[in-house]
C-alpha cells in the first residue's frame, strides 16, 4: 500500500528525531571531543527540534487566545446585559424624578386654590379630531362634570366637554370654540380669548384705544365665574389696530404646551356657585 507523501515525510522527520535522541542519550555521559558522525545529528536534529518546539508553542499560544477570547466575550455578554439594566433602571428612576417634579408644580398651583381638586394623568391626545381636544383618566366616579375647568402647572389647560365614569375629555384653550374670559395683566383691559387651533388665539373685544404690547401676559379675569381669577392664560404675539372697526386684533400664543401634557388639575367649583 502506497503511503502519502504528506505522512512519509513526517514519519521521516519522526524517525530521525528518535535517532538523534538516542545518539544524544548514549553519548551525554561522554565527555570527549564531538565526533563527526555526532556532528552530523545535531545539525540534523536541531532545525527538527526547533521546528517541533515552535509547532508546539504556537498551538498552546493559540489555545490561550482562544480559552482568553471564550473568557472576554461571555465576560463581555454578561457586561452587555448589567448595562441594559441599569440603563433601565436609571431611566426609570428620572422618570420618576421629572414625574415627582411636575406633581410639586402641581402641588404648588393647588395650594393657591380655593377649588376642590381632582389630579388627572393624560392618556391620549386627540390629534386628527375636529375638536383640539384631550383624554383623562378621571370622570364621574371622581366628581367630574361638563364644563369644569382643568389647568396645568404652565396655565389653563381647558374645560371638560365629555364626561363617562372613569374618563374626560377636555376641549382645549386652542380649539376654535374655547371661549374664556381674560384680561392684560399690565393695563387691566378685559377681553374673551378664542382659540384658533394651531395658530393659538385670539384676544377679542380689546377697544383699540388700549396700549397692547408684544409680551403682555393674558390672565383669566374670573368674570364667567368658570375659571378662578389671575389663571395664566397665554402672552400677546401681535397687536394691531388696521382695518376698520372698534377692536385691535390681537394673537396669543397659549402658555401651555398641550404636545407635552402629562397630568393636569380638573377644578370642581364650590357648590355654592351652583356650578
Amino acid at each position: 500500500m502506497l503511503v502519502p507523501k504528506k505522512y512519509l515525510s513526517l514519519a521521516v522527520a519522526a524517525i530521525l528525531l528518535l535517532f538523534s535522541l538516542a545518539v544524544l542519550s548514549y553519548s551525554a555521559a561522554r565527555l570527549s571531543e564531538t565526533g563527526f558522525l555526532r556532528k552530523l545529528v545535531l545539525e540534523a536534529a536541531a532545525p527538527v527540534e526547533n521546528a517541533v518546539n515552535i509547532s508546539l508553542k504556537g498551538m498552546f499560544d493559540a489555545w490561550k487566545r482562544y480559552i482568553f477570547l471564550v473568557g472576554m466575550e461571555d465576560e463581555n455578554r454578561r457586561l452587555r446585559r448589567q448595562n441594559t439594566a441599569l440603563g433601565e433602571q436609571i431611566n426609570l428612576y428620572r422618570e420618576g424624578y421629572l414625574e415627582g417634579v411636575r406633581l410639586r408644580k402641581l402641588l404648588n398651583l393647588s395650594e393657591g386654590l380655593t377649588n376642590r381638586i381632582v389630579a388627572a394623568r393624560v392618556v391620549d391626545h386627540s390629534r386628527a379630531s375636529l375638536f383640539k381636544t384631550i383624554l383623562i383618566n378621571k370622570g364621574t366616579a371622581d366628581g367630574l362634570r361638563v364644563g369644569f375647568p382643568v389647568v396645568s402647572e404652565q396655565g389653563v389647560v381647558g374645560r371638560i366637554m365629555e364626561t363617562a365614569w372613569h374618563a374626560s375629555q377636555v376641549l382645549l384653550l386652542i380649539d376654535g370654540n374655547s371661549n374664556i374670559d381674560g384680561l392684560i395683566q399690565r393695563s387691566r383691559a378685559q377681553g374673551v380669548l378664542q382659540g384658533a387651533g394651531s395658530a393659538g388665539c385670539n384676544l377679542k373685544y380689546i377697544s383699540r384705544v388700549e396700549e397692547v404690547l408684544p409680551g403682555d401676559v393674558v390672565l383669566s379675569s374670573g368674570l364667567a365665574g368658570v375659571f378662578p381669577r389671575g389663571l395664566l392664560l397665554g402672552v400677546v404675539k401681535s397687536a394691531s389696530r388696521k382695518g376698520e372697526g372698534l377692536f385691535q386684533k390681537i394673537d396669543v400664543a397659549a402658555a401651555v404646551d398641550f404636545g407635552k401634557l402629562e397630568e393636569v388639575l380638573a377644578l370642581i367649583p364650590d357648590a355654592g356657585t351652583g356650578k
